[in-house]
């Protein structure tokens, strides 16, 4: 029998330690994903990602289950990432020279030609940037809703912000990736040729 993460955290706050590891589990690769396109740094991203574990771990004994488990994970890995950024007082760019491992393996299935794997990575490059230019607010939004795949309801739960905000930033955020990629010639996740002056 699989236990939903309420029954893990019920487990944990009834005593059962080991319980917690099963969360660890099942969320650290979401959460380190988050954390990655919001940083850019592998590195950074497992350290954020332990820092939030572990503040999930102080504070889950005093879990209230008003909020899924998975909304209030999410806000503590923001909530992380962001007192980061705040420190360093720069802006963060994400880093153009890695590939998300998820799109290498999916390359490698279908065995693509060299000209594919340098659209693939040139297209991989243009999005990144697009995404680190974008403002932290929507470039959060954008993250949780198209590579996280969380609802409206979840994501305004996670960000403690209304539903209307959410919606505002997604377009907003959305509409400025469009923007930004279609100067460079991409329109449609296909590269538009750019004519020569």
């Amino acid at each position: 029998m699989i236990l939903t993460d309420e029954d893990l955290v019920v487990a944990f706050q009834s005593g059962d330690i080991p319980a917690f590891d099963q969360l660890v589990r099942r969320w650290d690769r979401k959460i380190q994903g988050v954390i990655y396109r919001l940083v850019g740094n592998h590195d950074e991203a497992r350290d954020l990602s332990q820092e939030a574990f572990l503040k999930a771990y102080r504070a889950l004994g005093t879990f209230k289950k008003e909020a899924r488990f998975s909304s209030w994970l999410y806000q503590i890995a923001i909530n992380a990432t962001r007192d980061r950024l705040r420190r360093r007082r720069r802006r963060t760019d994400l880093s153009l020279d890695d590939v998300e491992e998820k799109g290498e393996s999916s390359l490698r299935d279908g065995a693509p030609s060299a000209l594919d794997l340098i659209e693939s990575s040139d297209l991989s490059r243009a999005v990144a940037a697009a995404m680190a230019a974008l403002p932290e607010e929507q470039r959060e939004v954008v993250i949780l809703k198209e590579y996280q795949g969380l609802t409206f309801p979840e994501i305004a739960e996670t960000l403690d912000v209304p539903l209307s905000t959410v919606k505002t930033r997604l377009y907003r955020g959305l509409g400025q990736l469009r923007i930004r990629l279609e100067r460079q010639g991409i329109r449609g996740g296909a590269a538009v040729p750019v004519p020569s002056a």
